[in-house]
């Protein structure tokens, strides 16, 4: 842990603290939620605290909920935000997120203009990267967009943002109208059924092109003008685009969804690998081995010895993939650029020890179960598309 960590001393008693973490300051909010900027009081480690008001959701919307929480406990990409916790009580659900400081691609486009293909290539791929790997896993995020796509402070990429995402079966067609609509799919304007990942093929045209044009390929003063060109499928090519890169949007953003190309065809394509030669084509992410464990990991926990963890409770909770303390700082461990020495220990142990302080008391960390049952209702276009979304998780807020 860096000096900056030890200036802070002891642990106030009127410090605001979730779990085992501090609260910082609010990054983003919502009608029913908010993020909070927290440090982990083990490691040090930034996170993103999601804070939601269950009270506040009709049954419709807790069923979104959890059903986003399965999905996140699935999730192990690094272009995709991690989830590290979960915390809750009657009120409250407290979702520790990986925190990714250099803030959303959409704002980076407006302060800075479009990209040059080449820095558009690099962070294209790791965007087609991930929704492959989700595709991979029959899940489908259906809100791709430059606002979802956030920025770590290496300026990696890292896809948010999962409250509209759902599993899919091909051959079961989907006939929910989700997401943005100026990244939304035209069979979706159409209200025809869908298998999923084609409409998120599709979004990703839409952000190729922004990322290298820094405007929207569709756009209209109002919904009916948007869909309209939409269904069109006519864009402008600007004068500096690649003729590369006009063939791989042109694989993209096809009216017909039989015809569009699939993620792994486009991995292969031309525009894509430009510059990877020496690695060859962009191939499909594998997981590491869920049994692949981090000795040295492990005996860092063990000795914060306060905080109780021996070996077998941490294999335990890494096995059974519990989203609780140790499995969190476990993670967290990983996440770090340098080793905690004796000093960070000791901070950690004392943390531990004021643990009496936090106002969190009551709530449990053993998280949203994995076999919630969620039912996915059907909803008019009109009534999604016409609502405002939530800052924070971009759902529709009725």
């Amino acid at each position: 842990m860096g000096s900056s960590s030890r200036s802070g001393g002891r642990r106030q008693p009127d410090d605001p603290h979730v779990g085992k973490y501090k609260l910082l300051k609010t990054i983003g909010k919502g009608n029913f939620a908010k993020v909070k900027l927290a440090k982990h009081t083990i490691t040090g480690q930034e996170v993103a605290i999601k804070i939601i008001d269950k009270t506040a959701l009709n049954p419709s919307s807790l069923q979104k909920l959890f059903r986003e929480v399965k999905i996140m406990k699935q999730l192990d990409h690094p272009n995709i935000v991690k989830l590290y916790q979960v915390m809750e009580n009657e009120q409250t659900l407290y979702l520790v997120l990986e925190y990714a400081s250099g803030g959303e691609v959409f704002d980076y486009l407006v302060a800075h203009g479009r990209m040059k293909e080449k820095e558009a290539r690099v962070k294209f791929r790791q965007i087609v990267s991930a929704v492959q790997y989700l595709h991979s896993k029959n899940i489908i995020h259906r809100d791709l967009k430059a606002e979802n796509l956030l920025l770590d402070a290496d300026m990696n990429i890292k896809i948010a943002d999962f409250g509209f995402s759902n599993q899919f079966t091909l051959g079961n067609k989907l006939d929910t109208f989700c997401g943005s609509p100026p990244y939304a799919a035209p069979e979706l304007f159409q209200g025809k059924k869908y298998d999923g990942p084609e409409v998120d093929v599709w979004s990703l045209g839409v952000i190729l092109y922004t990322l290298v044009s820094g405007s929207l390929p569709f756009d209209g003063q109002n919904l009916k003008e948007l869909r309209e060109r939409v269904l069109r499928g006519k864009y402008r090519i600007p004068f500096y685009m690649s003729t590369d890169c006009e063939n791989l949007l042109k694989k993209f953003l096809v009216l017909n969804p039989a015809r569009r190309g699939t993620l792994e065809t486009i991995m292969k394509d031309r525009w894509m690998n430009i510059g990877y030669e020496d690695e060859g084509e962009l191939k499909p992410y594998v997981e590491p081995p869920k049994d692949q464990i981090d000795e040295a990991r492990i005996e860092k926990l063990i000795q914060v010895t306060l905080l109780g963890f021996n070996k077998g409770s941490i294999l335990d909770a890494l096995e059974k993939e519990k989203f609780e303390d140790i499995h969190a700082t476990y993670l967290l461990l990983g996440e770090r650029k340098c080793e905690m020495d004796a000093g960070d220990l000791a901070l950690a142990q004392q943390a531990v020890t004021h643990s009496t302080h936090n106002v969190s008391s009551g709530i449990a960390c053993h998280g949203v179960a994995n076999n919630t049952p969620v039912v996915v209702t059907t909803q008019p276009v009109s009534l999604i598309l016409n609502l405002p979304k939530c800052v924070v998780c971009r759902c529709v807020c009725a």
